[in-house]
């Protein structure tokens, strides 16, 4: 991108509502509430011609002490030292506050270059407040309605003077797709995987685990907010980061309760935003209190991660602080295999967010899961492994009569996904397919991923039309 915006203000002024706008996408929650965005988000905006980084901040208080308030304030201030540009929001509907006179006036002494925006200035309710403006000292406002779309052009204007002119974007031109070949589908060969490319990791779990924590002990920095308060971060926060050439998109989401504690309309809305994370997410990794390990929502949340297809890694947070390690690690095997036996394998890594330990073993795990996850078997070893499975535990007979398989191939990774050619789909019983599945998982070395069975009917080459 070529440059980058902050968008700041006090809380509840539509700062949320604009990144989505120049965003074009629904990213960062919405709501009357003040004070709903708390940590820093920044995402890619195209607008006008222009291409840029907007970044959302967290409603600007006037704390300076060690409160949650204050925490919040020193990553506004964090990101708006590394923005190109700001833009100063005010409602112009609610009019100018002491608020927005006191922020004004320390933007005017920084070094980041400042633009006045006068948003919720539609209608006539919004002029007064226009006018108002005029005394911070920043300019003339740029009215606009980021709900409504309104003033954009405006805005656009505005900022092309912080665009570099050598900055020309290239249209991109995809590549034609391959032709097709013969080969069985399991046989396709596999695109080099592009490792310029980061991959996708969601970090899930309850509240208060250490999840902000860990983010910000692998990145080495206070990306995002951390303390004793539970339920701290409410948008999920998307952090590009590269770990031994490999590059990750690293996403920290809202701690996830259990559905009947749910009630404040924001912690809903941060729930759905995370459950939306895990489908986008290549790795979820699964952050758990080792002193409370895997209880109900814990499992909850990775069978979940399971049916959605993504690649789980459990992390035990906080291990330094338990005393019989040998007790909890029991503990998680007993509760893995009573209750998450269909992606036996599953790596569970011991670490400690806080001071940094195994967090080497942490991201080795994640990208060997990640390799799982991306497995192909060729059509040749699948079908001599079901030819064995056939000659030593065949399909049960139904109604006196034999299912028959035929043929097997692997259709599509990310999950493993693996089709099966039989004569009576329907007969097959699902105690045979779990066995399948298991069998096939343990003869490819697969653990710890999902494995999907696909039955298909194959057609009778001799049927009529």
């Amino acid at each position: 991108m070529s440059f980058t915006v902050a968008l700041v203000g006090r809380p509840n002024v539509g700062k949320s509502t604009l990144f989505n706008r120049l965003a074009g996408k629904k990213l960062a929650l919405v709501d009357d509430t003040p004070g709903v965005t708390r940590d820093w988000r920044s995402a890619p905006a195209r607008m006008g011609g222009l291409s840029f980084t907007v970044v959302d901040t967290a409603g600007l208080e006037d704390v300076t002490d060690d409160s949650l308030e204050a925490r919040m304030r020193r990553q506004t201030e964090r990101a708006l030292d590394r923005a190109d540009v700001a833009l100063f929001i005010v409602d112009a509907r609610a009019g100018i506050t002491p608020l927005d006179r006191h922020f004004a006036s320390l933007l005017r002494k920084g070094k980041t270059p400042v633009l006045l925006v006068a948003n919720k200035a539609e209608g006539k309710a919004g002029m007064p407040g226009l006018y108002e403006a005029f005394e911070l000292g920043l300019g003339e406002p740029i009215p606009l309605s980021a709900e409504h779309g309104e003033g954009m052009a405006d805005l656009v204007q505005a900022l092309l003077p912080f665009a570099p002119k050598e900055d020309e974007e290239e249209d991109e031109v995809e590549a034609a797709p391959a032709e097709g070949s013969d080969l069985p589908i399991g046989d396709q060969p596999e695109p080099a995987e592009d490792l310029a490319k980061p991959i996708q990791i969601a970090i899930v779990g309850r509240p208060n685990v250490g999840k902000s924590t860990l983010l910000n002990s692998l990145i080495g920095e206070e990306r995002v907010l951390t303390g004793p308060e539970a339920g701290m971060t409410r948008d999920a926060i998307s952090v590009d980061w590269e770990w031994r050439g490999r590059k990750f998109r690293l996403v920290d989401t809202a701690g996830m309760r259990k559905r009947a504690r749910v009630d404040a309309k924001v912690e809903k809305l941060a729930v759905a935003d995370a459950l939306r994370v895990i489908r986008m997410a290549q790795v979820v990794l699964l952050v758990v209190d080792a002193n409370q390990i895997l209880d109900k929502q814990d499992l909850t949340i990775a069978r979940m991660v399971v049916e959605e297809g993504r690649a789980l890694v459990i992390a035990l947070n906080k291990w330094d602080a338990v005393d019989d390690r040998a007790m909890a690690l029991r503990q998680v095997e007993d509760k893995l295999q009573a209750t998450l036996a269909q992606i036996k394998g599953v790596e569970v890594v011991t670490i400690s967010a806080l001071q940094g330990k195994k967090l080497d073993t942490l991201l080795d795990s994640i990208l060997s899961t990640y390799a799982q996850w991306n497995r192909r078997i060729p059509t040749a070893q699948l079908n001599r492994w079901i030819e064995g499975v056939l000659e030593h535990h065949p399909p049960p007979l139904v109604e006196g009569r034999r299912v028959k398989i035929r043929y097997a191939t692997q259709v599509k990774t990310r999950p493993p996904t693996v089709a099966l050619f039989v004569n009576k789909p329907l007969d097959l019983p699902e105690s045979y397919q779990r066995y399948l599945i298991g069998h096939l998982r343990e003869t490819f070395e697969l653990p710890g991923v999902p494995v999907r069975l696909l039955l298909r009917k194959q057609k009778n080459p001799y049927a009529d039309d």
